[in-house]
């Protein structure tokens, strides 16, 4: 049963740091891409970052390209978020995304949604002075 927990969220200044971390189970977690999305209020869902099965291959949205960093770790099946520089506009719900099968292809852009599933309840960021 897939399972995955992320913590890390609370209150932040703007210009603040967090470090966000998705713990899964419940699968080969080395076989699949992982990634973290966010929904901020009354907006739909965004991609983040994404990291390939092994974390040799990287992917962000252009949002959060050069603030953010993704890295996964296949020993302890963990993939963390660390952001930096945060800003207002990062207040949102993040959510921690598991490609959909194995065959999900994974390149330098942002993924379309429906190649990955959301299964935890996600950990809330609020940026704000």
């Amino acid at each position: 049963q897939v399972r995955v927990v992320e913590s890390g969220g609370g209150l932040a200044q703007p210009g603040g740091s967090l470090r966000l971390s998705c713990a899964a189970s419940g699968f080969t977690f080395s076989n699949y891409h992982m990634g973290w999305a966010r929904q901020a209020p009354g907006k739909g869902l965004e991609w983040v970052a994404g990291a390939s099965k092994d974390g040799s291959a990287i992917n962000y949205g252009d949002s959060v390209k050069g603030r953010f960093t993704i890295t996964r770790d296949n020993a302890k099946n963990t993939v963390d978020l660390q952001m930096t520089s945060l800003k207002p506009e990062d207040t949102a719900l993040y959510l921690c995304a598991k490609a959909h099968d194995l065959y999900v292809e994974f390149g330098p852009g942002v993924p379309p949604l429906y190649d990955y599933d959301i299964w935890g309840q996600g950990t809330q960021v609020t940026v704000s002075s």
